[in-house]
């Protein structure tokens, strides 16, 4: 019998909770009516945006949502991984064990998601073992269509998780990488050190050496895997890796390699709690899948323990100046509509223009923090339009450079 692809309640709630873990949250905003407008400033104030028009609104019942995923939130009723806080400044050993607590809950429900997927029989998946820039041994997942011979580009992701959760072999990005693939790509999945959880505890620039060393790697065997043109991409926590993977390079002088970068709704800035009016989406989508208030500014203590690279661009590209950009390749930076982030991945794009590097900003509709990515049953156009925006890219880019 052919297998059955649909979804009930109970996997609503189950994808819902999954999505919210990888996605940076923990508490969230979308259970609860929004308010009554009462008084004219009210009214005035409600033509703003989101949570600047009403603080109560909440992501099921802002006006901008895709109706999908309204519905499913409201069908799930969702409200949280189910951890008790602990306080921002509690020692970073308690907030190392919360956040392992936090993955452990979220890795739960990943049988689940692994017994939704979809087969990839045409997709050849294997794995490869190399030395770190730190001298320690990072795992690599390779994943190349079976069907197409000669070169082809390829992508280098990194996960999400704020730098410091998640693993590559979770299921969402197993199947990420297996539909990047699919559309023509070789992909290579980097185990990265996290800051805390199974893979840690490794702060600051522990991440970042890693995906550095994984695309040394790749640009050294382009011959032997018939790679065209290199890419490295992320969403989340891995659209910073990304970023900072390119400016690293340019920084130490190996930035020919790298041929373009692909950044989904990236983590660069760690302003959760400042009041920037550059970064209005803060404001405006706070509590929406990201928890601004709590969980950003937990997990970025865990990313840098001393604070000492609150400004390095290396750890938050958000602060890069137009001359640390110049001469970068190509750059994709694509943000979610309702995603607290947005703007902060904008303000980049736009600092990537103003130095010169080709770029392109994308602003996926109607969607909150790396939904495009996280939900391919429920926005299934918007998950393969973004994938065909990443897989286009790298073959543009090859075309570009032949």
């Amino acid at each position: 019998m052919p297998k059955d692809n649909s979804i009930s309640r109970r996997d609503l709630l189950t994808i819902t909770s999954v999505t919210a873990a990888y996605a940076l949250m923990s508490g969230v905003a979308w259970g609860k009516a929004p308010k009554t407008v009462e008084t004219p400033q009210d009214v005035i104030r409600s033509q703003l945006p989101g949570r600047l028009g009403d603080p109560n609104l909440t992501l099921a019942h802002d006006p901008r949502i895709d109706p999908r995923i309204a519905a499913m939130f409201q069908s799930a009723g969702v409200s949280g991984i189910g951890l008790e806080p602990i306080p921002l400044d509690a020692p970073i050993e308690q907030c190392r064990a919360w956040c392992q607590q936090f993955e452990e809950a979220a890795a739960k429900q990943n049988e689940m998601l692994f017994s939704r997927m979809p087969q990839f029989d045409d997709i050849e998946q294997w794995t490869e073992v190399i030395t770190g820039l730190d001298g320690n041994q990072i795992t690599l997942f390779l994943h190349r269509p079976k069907q197409i011979g000669g070169s082809i580009p390829c992508i280098v992701h990194a996960h999400g998780g704020g730098m410091v959760l998640t693993s590559a072999t979770d299921p969402l990005y197993v199947r990420w990488r297996n539909e990047l693939a699919r559309s023509g790509c070789l992909v290579i999945g980097v185990e990265f050190r996290n800051a805390a959880g199974r893979l840690g505890d490794h702060p600051f620039p522990a991440g970042l050496n890693d995906c550095a060393s994984a695309l040394r790697w790749a640009d050294a065997k382009r011959a032997a895997l018939g790679v065209s043109n290199l890419l490295i991409s992320g969403e989340s926590g891995g659209g910073n890796l990304a970023l900072a993977t390119a400016l690293k390079a340019r920084h130490d002088g190996w930035m020919e390699r790298i041929d373009g970068v692909f950044a989904l709704c990236p983590d660069i800035s760690c302003k959760y709690l400042d009041a920037d009016p550059q970064l209005l989406s803060l404001k405006e989508n706070e509590g929406y899948m990201v928890d601004t208030s709590y969980l950003g500014p937990l997990l970025s203590r865990v990313y840098d323990p001393t604070g000492e690279n609150a400004r390095n661009p290396l750890a938050w590209p958000y602060y890069a100046e137009p001359s640390n950009l110049a001469g970068l390749p190509p750059h994709v930076i694509s943000v979610n509509e309702l995603d607290p982030l947005r703007d902060e991945g904008l303000a980049y794009y736009r600092k990537l223009i103003t130095a010169g590097v080709p770029a392109v900003g994308r602003v996926v509709a109607g969607t909150p923090h790396g939904a495009d990515v996280g939900l391919p049953d429920v926005i299934p156009e918007v998950f393969r339009a973004t994938i065909g925006a990443v897989a286009s890219f790298a073959q543009g880019v090859a075309l570009q450079t032949r």
